[in-house]
């Protein structure tokens, strides 16, 4: 789901119940006018999100012969005093050297599930548990074709190591969640990585379903982002529908005035920290390089859903999201 500094839910006419939980936000419902409550709270316990991550992981390494291109083992933490274990790690190319480095953020993770829906026979989907085998199979294409990668996370975890401030009852605060965004901001400059790619997923209310890649178009490089995100939009949605899947496109938007936010700082902030600005007394470590946040699906609709947690599904985006990357090499050493 697209955040600022918590949860961000495409726009919509729709009621949400909510409760405050140690001064964070926490949207337990949505419900649409005329239609079905979408439940976006955690049907799991965390534990129960680590195995389904862990066995995600370990598929890949099986179908790799043991070297899923993203486990921690090959790569090397940028900063270990400042991330989590098994986040912010930086992967060298596994075939020839472009010179050329990535960032991979595999959105939410540890305590924090993202959006949370259901596929087609019932089994419920947390999009952090799907974000980061996406993640993963991005970074083992592009490692193997030449470039150097950094993801945000290896495994389901935060990416900012919390503090007792930053988690209430096992769910994340407002600030815990403002921290965990900018702490990838962070690892991506010291990673000095020349691009920036978010792997999200949407939820919204019933009948909401399609791709969406967000950028930000207030930055000195924003005619390299909205390239870059038009590239991921329309390489994954065509991945994808290759497939016969019929995803609908919802375009390549800004990110500003995208959704709703926790506090009054936010919504006068009107961007999503990944890839937005710095501003002044509100966020002071902003992404510098070319960026794009790509929600290819949504895990509240049930066939989308359904193909988020295939391993099929996973494959084909990162796909979409690799072929991406190189059209944006290619065409700036082209032009």
């Amino acid at each position: 789901m697209r955040l600022k500094s918590l949860t961000r839910l495409k726009s919509g006419v729709v009621f949400a119940v909510i409760v405050m939980v140690g001064g964070g936000l926490v949207i337990l419902r949505l419900i649409a006018p005329g239609s079905g409550a979408v439940t976006l709270a955690r049907h799991a316990s965390a534990a129960a999100v680590a195995r389904r991550a862990a066995a995600a992981v370990a598929r890949r390494a099986a179908a790799s012969g043991g070297d899923r291109g993203g486990g921690s083992a090959d790569g090397q933490a940028v900063d270990p005093a400042l991330f989590s274990p098994g986040a912010c790690v930086a992967f060298e190319p596994t075939a020839g050297d472009r010179h050329e480095t990535v960032f991979l953020d595999a959105g939410h993770g540890g305590i924090d599930p993202g959006a949370v829906g259901t596929t087609q026979n019932g089994t419920p989907v947390e999009e952090s548990t799907v974000n980061l085998p996406i993640e993963l199979d991005t970074m083992a294409i592009l490692r193997a074709q030449g470039y150097r990668v950094v993801v945000s996370r290896t495994e389901n975890t935060s990416v900012t190591r919390l503090t007792p401030a930053d988690e209430s009852g096992g769910i994340l605060t407002s600030e815990g969640a403002f921290a965990d965004v900018a702490a990838r901001d962070v690892c991506a400059n010291l990673a000095k990585a020349d691009i920036l790619i978010g792997i999200y997923m949407d939820g919204g209310y019933w009948g909401q379903a399609g791709s969406l890649t967000g950028y930000d178009a207030d930055r000195p490089f924003s005619a390299e982002n909205l390239r870059l995100a038009t590239l991921v939009q329309n390489d994954v949605l065509d991945a994808m529908n290759a497939r016969g899947w019929q995803i609908p496109d919802d375009g390549v938007v800004q990110d500003s005035g995208l959704g709703s936010a926790s506090s009054a700082a936010a919504v006068a902030y009107d961007h999503l920290l990944l890839l937005g600005p710095a501003e002044a007394g509100y966020f002071s470590t902003p992404s510098t390089m070319p960026g794009a946040l790509i929600e290819p699906l949504y895990v509240t609709d049930p066939f989308e859903a359904s193909i988020a947690v295939s391993a099929q599904g996973q494959q084909v985006i990162a796909g979409g999201i690799a072929e991406a990357v190189s059209q944006y090499f290619a065409s700036a050493q082209s032009s």
